[in-house]
């Protein structure tokens, strides 16, 4: 078996890509699909231990537990505790491997990503599909360089992108077209369509917001979802 994959990164942080992910788990799921979620790298101190034993990151064991399947530190291979403002605890499958600072870390991602990539392609193997969340925003482009958590290991592994932006902290559009101007082409290429995140009221009103993305970006317009 060798899994579909799809990756869903977003204009920035709580645009709503874990629960997104989650309830595509549930939904793909029950229409009997075998799924596996995949996140390479979260930070996050809300951590739950794996049924293969230890810690990944909540999130992935909530789309886990949507999906119907055993957790596993694959789903989440790199996992960074923050110890304070400037360090923070790094888990390599489930195990802590070190404290870092932020320049430290910068320099030793490069070296994990044939880890996370290990990680994703053992997953590959059980499922139908995987759905991948990306983390924080690919546009930080002071971050690109060795990046293991959007671009660079959707480009590794040669993944498709969707794009979510959250309509409910405003400037969705700018937010959208301005990760579009400021990714590299060959970022920009992988991405294939965007959605709008946590609307409300009447749907006809951002049509031609939603017009004026694609206009501007390319990317196809795969719809809006409610708050």
């Amino acid at each position: 078996m060798t899994a579909h994959s799809i990756m869903f990164q977003g204009t920035g942080s709580d645009v709503g890509k874990s629960l997104m992910v989650a309830g595509l788990c549930r939904l793909l799921s029950r229409q009997g699909l075998k799924v596996m979620p995949f996140k390479a790298q979260n930070m996050s101190n809300n951590a739950a231990v794996a049924d293969d034993g230890g810690e990944i990151g909540r999130a992935q064991w909530l789309q886990a537990l949507a999906a119907g399947v055993p957790a596993s530190v694959n789903m989440n291979p790199v996992l960074l505790k923050p110890q304070s403002d400037k360090t923070s605890q790094v888990i390599v499958r489930g195990k802590v491997t070190a404290t870092m600072n932020a320049k430290e870390y910068q320099k030793f991602r490069k070296s994990l990503l044939p880890q996370v990539i290990e990680s994703y392609n053992f997953l590959k193997k059980q499922a139908d599909i995987i759905l991948v969340e990306g983390a924080g925003s690919p546009a930080e482009i002071n971050l690109r360089e060795n990046d293991i958590a959007n671009m660079g290991f959707a480009r590794a592994v040669n993944c498709p992108v969707v794009m979510i932006g959250d309509i409910e902290r405003g400037g969705v559009i700018a937010s959208l077209v301005g990760t579009h101007t400021i990714l590299g082409k060959a970022d920009r290429d992988m991405i294939c369509g965007f959605i709008i995140n946590k609307f409300r009221g009447d749907a006809d009103l951002f049509a031609t917001g939603a017009q004026e993305i694609t206009a501007r970006t390319g990317w196809k317009n795969l719809g809006l979802v409610p708050h």
